[in-house]
């Protein structure tokens, strides 16, 4: 409509026309999209960013797919804060305001965002109801605000979350909604809480999470046990890049006051370990290097390729279990399981380069026997390559000698130019073909030449019927032997020089 508003007023309508009254009537009342005199408009973008403004700007516009309404002076949203519906807005920035109340149903009308900052305000809780609705959210920020808790639930609409950033805030505990509860994000990357005030962490939960993706607790309080070491331990082994970039904002409280003496572990350099199982059969994983252990003080965790497990709280009677002596067992054994196994434990010495905490497991391997101790490595893949490897030798060898004996004289019309039956011809591997035309022996990187013998005593032989293996052949031998020798010799000689 505003398209065709557009081509009358700038055309001429024919008289007479009967629609053309009505047409214009309609584009005199139709009102067109403006942007407020407080923000600034850009195709899809709105900002009305550093405005002062205690509420949304009248007249909106609703097409917006992102809106800027940071470094304002709001003080809350309401279910009605925003005048209509935003279907198409991805984006929204309210970051450096003063909100700090969210009331049920404040999203309402923008169902489809894809990232939401709320940092730089003053929160101080998250409810069930603050981010209802918006289950196709990826991206939330709540950098700098003053949140002490997070209810249950707080975070169970948000099944597509990826990126969640609490940093700069005043958590005492981990928010455990994060990771429990039916409708949690299960696609979380990426969980920032440093900067807050996290005495201890759920070890296991954290190393679950960390296996998707990043899990920053730089610049917490944390207070040092045996437990956060095997975590930390096991990081830097791994090189986990949210400890690696920020290794120096974990200093530990009370790190002198505890030991790990309790937990034995060998000196012998340790090296990864296959372990075999049939389909439905149990296998046991001892941990690598550990040797002796004070069930009652300390806990081994085990990173399997999907979760997390620990010695303590494991159930036994489970399918992946972690024994008290810290051996995962694992029972009924799928085709699943297979993978690497990663043993995370406080120990008395760090380890040395080229050393690891894991093991593998296979499950269902046809080619090898099934065990429960460390297998050794199969030889078939071994033997399977230096057969074909010799095969190929033995029939390029045999190519090669039915080229030089058994290739046939050409008669009169293969005649050289000195009158002999045979002309001599040379085989190049990645030769220039012109070369070959021109008939030069040298050599251009690695090459390889055939001579072929004499043609007149090759063809004498041929027409004498005895065969190429009568005596007149052993001259041929003799000086094809002889001439071969001479091409190799120039051959080393043109590569030393080059």
């Amino acid at each position: 409509m505003l398209l065709l508003c557009f081509l009358m007023r700038v055309s001429a309508v024919p008289v007479g026309a009967p629609a053309a009254p009505l047409l214009l009537l309609l584009c005199l009342l139709l009102p067109a999209a403006s942007c407020p005199s407080s923000c600034l408009c850009a195709s899809d973008i709105i900002s009305c960013s550093g405005r002062g403004l205690s509420s949304p700007p009248a007249g909106l516009p609703s097409y917006a797919s992102r809106l800027d309404l940071g470094h304002n002076a709001l003080l809350g949203l309401s279910a009605t804060w925003l005048p209509e519906p935003f279907r198409r807005l991805a984006s929204l920035v309210l970051c450096k305001n003063t909100i700090s109340q969210i009331q049920a149903g404040a999203f309402a009308l923008t169902p489809h965002l894809l990232s939401l900052d709320l940092s730089s305000n003053h929160l101080t809780s998250l409810n069930t109801s603050v981010f209802a609705g918006l289950t196709e959210l990826e991206e939330l920020l709540l950098i700098g605000n003053r949140i002490t808790g997070i209810g249950p639930g707080s975070f169970s609409d948000l099944i597509g979350l990826r990126r969640l950033y609490l940093s700069s805030n005043r958590l005492t505990d981990f928010p455990m909604e994060i990771y429990e509860g039916p409708s949690r994000p299960r696609n979380l990357t990426h969980l920032d809480l440093s900067f807050n005030r996290l005495s201890t962490v759920p070890v296991q939960t954290v190393m679950s999470l960390s296996l998707r993706g990043g899990v920053y607790l730089q610049e917490n309080p944390l207070l040092c046990d045996c437990t956060l070491l095997a975590l930390l331990q096991y990081w830097m082994w791994k090189q986990y890049r949210p400890l690696v970039d920020f290794r120096e904002g974990y200093p530990c409280r009370g790190a002198d006051s505890f030991n790990c003496t309790h937990v034995g572990v060998s000196d012998m350099p340790l090296h990864v370990q296959t372990y075999h199982a049939d389909p439905g059969g149990r296998i046991r994983v001892p941990c690598p290097g550990l040797t002796l252990l004070d069930w009652e003080e300390s806990l081994v965790f085990w990173v399997t390729p999907k979760t997390a497990l620990n010695s303590s709280g494991s159930d036994l009677d489970s399918r992946l279990a972690v024994l008290p002596n810290g051996t995962l067992e694992i029972r009924g054994a799928l085709p699943g399981d297979s993978g690497t196994y990663g043993c995370a434990v406080a120990r008395e010495r760090y380890l040395k380069p080229g050393e690891t905490l894991e093991a593998r497991v296979l499950v269902g391997n046809s080619s090898t026997s099934s065990t429960t101790g460390p297998a050794r490595r199969s030889s078939t893949e071994h033997f399977n390559t230096a057969f074909t490897t010799l095969a190929s030798c033995v029939v390029s060898i045999v190519l090669v000698l039915l080229y030089l004996y058994l290739t046939p004289c050409r008669g009169r019309e293969g005649r050289s130019k000195d009158g002999t039956g045979c002309s001599g011809r040379v085989m190049a591997l990645c030769s220039d073909p012109r070369e070959l035309e021109s008939g030069q022996r040298r050599s251009n990187g690695k090459r390889v030449a055939f001579l072929e013998p004499p043609a007149e005593e090759l063809c004498r032989t041929m027409n004498s019927g005895g065969g190429i293996l009568r005596s007149e052949t052993r001259t041929a031998g003799k000086n094809f032997t002889e001439t071969l020798g001479e091409s190799l010799k120039d051959l080393m000689n043109s590569n030393t020089e080059t």
